[in-house]
């Protein structure tokens, strides 16, 4: 039975779909911080300090939230890793490679 439903997870390229939803919902969080915490303080800046207006974070320099955005992408690398092993061990292949 379980062979059986491995053989149905391959056939329909479920397990292809589940890898695409994780890996695209993290590279989504991973941007979001990207743009939020890194490009649009950068450009804000001289309106924020003109405003007196600046954001307190251990890994901050003008408002620029570098730790953020350093945590997202390490959150971003670790699932990527997990879903490769997860996805070798699944799909029982030597290479893991799109089909």
């Amino acid at each position: 039975m379980t062979k059986e439903f491995v053989n149905f997870l391959k056939n329909y390229n479920v397990i292809g779909m589940a890898i695409a939803v994780v890996i695209g919902g993290k590279l989504n969080t991973f941007v979001n911080s990207l743009i939020q915490d890194l490009v649009m303080p950068a450009v804000f800046a001289p309106a924020l300090k003109a405003a007196n207006v600046d954001k307190i974070s251990d890994l901050s320099y003008n408002g620029i939230l570098y730790g953020k955005v350093v945590g997202s992408a390490i959150e971003f690398i670790i699932v990527a890793i997990i879903v490769f092993i997860f996805a070798k061990i699944v799909l029982k292949e030597e290479t893991v490679s799109k089909k």
